[in-house]
């Protein structure tokens, strides 16, 4: 047989191997793959109309009349088609907002951003701000805008404390409020069912300034108090007041939930202390970003002064991710052409709402609360509460909820005990993804009476 001829030396493979990865990186950058959104771009990137478009032609659109047909529904959220797995533990416990993830993978790169190597290096943000010295005005101006925009606080004449999710800024609210003498530590309150992290925080130092004192609705002790007015409320999603009432109460309102894709945003909250958090408003609970908006400059010194004695500050970049994120919420609600952020997020919490409802009314096993209708200032509509969380009650005989769901629907729950409320009732967490979503209604649709 004749010689082979050596056509490719190691030269050529060499150029050849350059020529095509060179290709390769192009066609990533340039998005010729069809995959833009499967990896992480270093380069600051544009909106432009045109995304917007894109994006807005992408995300299901979600009717909540008969009349109309639901894509999300159909496609998402139908749980007589789920892929069942018996097996599947399904973990309800907690309130991880994973179900906000669909619309910010679909929002590209409007929230991305770089940061330099050198960036942040201080611990000082430079705020010229004599209070909270550690806060990003980034975030402050974000802040104050949302809250404009939506018309959910009073933010004029208010300090703003940011903390390590609203966790950090209830212990600073505990600290900046209690009396710092030898008076004794003073009881912290919630009227019942209050939410289950309250009881735990408040002891989990044993601080000598402050101790949890139980439920409010009984609470009977003379003497200066605190009570924590959370409103929507976790776990049960109503509206809520003060219920003490006395001369001696200080008051400290927990607000996560008051945005309008939970409840209608009915009036401008103004008081002395209210808490937000990132992880309810926008989803992002991964970043550990919550702020108060306080009245008085003194609390809010302390506040800042516990913060600063806790975790010496709060990490600048969680805070500018919070602030390009709640930049984009704002710009969402004043984009004519398309649906805001909070108009997306109402669609998917009533759609999942109606779902919920429709299976208590086909189980007979359960119940969930009923609220009544009220008219939103932001979205211009009359709804009913549509809460981050169901208060579901079993029925039918069933004296322990939660232990008949783990047991029996292989369903985590939290049960009702943990609130200050009865062992019939769980918590069951309405944020999570729609596969996980799916699979819980599905179970829960089928009869209880099968299973007792």
């Amino acid at each position: 047989m004749g010689k082979v001829p050596r056509i490719l030396s190691w030269r050529n493979m060499l150029v050849l191997s350059l020529a095509v990865n060179f290709s390769l990186v192009l066609r990533i950058l340039n998005g010729t793959d069809g995959r833009n959104s499967s990896y992480v771009s270093i380069w600051p990137v544009v909106s432009t109309s045109l995304d917007r478009t894109v994006y807005d032609n992408k995300w299901p659109v979600i009717s909540t009349t008969a009349s109309e047909s639901s894509s999300l529904s159909s496609a998402s959220c139908n749980y007589n088609e789920t892929q069942e797995d018996d097996d599947r533990i399904v973990n309800l416990k907690l309130g991880d907002p994973t179900v906000y993830e669909r619309y910010w993978r679909e929002m590209g790169h409007m929230t991305t951003m770089v940061i330099p190597g050198w960036q942040s290096l201080s611990y000082f943000s430079d705020n010229n701000n004599d209070i909270c010295w550690f806060l990003e005005p980034e975030l402050a101006k974000e802040i104050v805008r949302v809250h404009k925009v939506v018309g959910n606080a009073v933010t004029k004449d208010r300090y703003i404390v940011v903390g390590t999710g609203s966790t950090q800024l209830y212990q600073a609210a505990l600290y900046a409020l209690s009396p710092h003498d030898d008076s004794g530590p003073i009881n912290v309150i919630s009227a019942s069912p209050y939410y289950c992290s309250y009881p735990l925080i408040t002891d989990c130092l044993k601080s000598g300034l402050y101790r949890w004192g139980g439920d409010a609705k009984t609470y009977k002790e003379e003497g200066p108090y605190i009570e924590l007015v959370t409103s929507p409320n976790n776990p049960d999603g109503f509206l809520r007041e003060p219920v003490v009432n006395r001369s001696e109460g200080i008051l400290i309102h927990d607000l996560a939930y008051y945005w309008p894709q939970y409840t209608p945003i009915t009036s401008i909250a103004d008081h002395d202390v209210m808490l937000f958090t990132a992880s309810k408003s926008t989803g992002h609970a991964g970043m550990r970003i919550g702020w108060a908006l306080v009245k008085d400059k003194e609390t809010a010194k302390k506040m800042t002064e516990y913060i600063e004695l806790n975790t010496i500050g709060v990490s600048k970049i969680s805070q500018l991710r919070v602030a390009k994120v709640l930049k984009a919420v704002s710009d969402s609600c004043g984009n004519e052409t398309s649906k805001s952020f909070f108009e997306h997020s109402y669609d998917a919490m009533s759609e999942r709402w109606k779902l919920l409802k429709q299976a208590s009314k086909t189980s007979k096993g359960f119940t969930v609360p009923d609220f009544a209708s009220e008219r939103c200032n932001f979205l211009g509509k009359v709804f009913r509460p549509q809460p981050a969380f169901a208060w579901l009650k079993c029925e039918e005989g069933i004296v322990d909820c939660e232990k008949f769901l783990r047991e029996r629907k292989n369903i985590l729950t939290k049960s009702g005990k943990y609130f200050g409320d009865d062992l019939s009732y769980v918590r069951v967490s309405m944020l999570d993804t729609d596969s996980t979503f799916n699979i819980f209604l599905h179970r829960i649709s089928s009869s209880f009476n099968s299973t007792l």
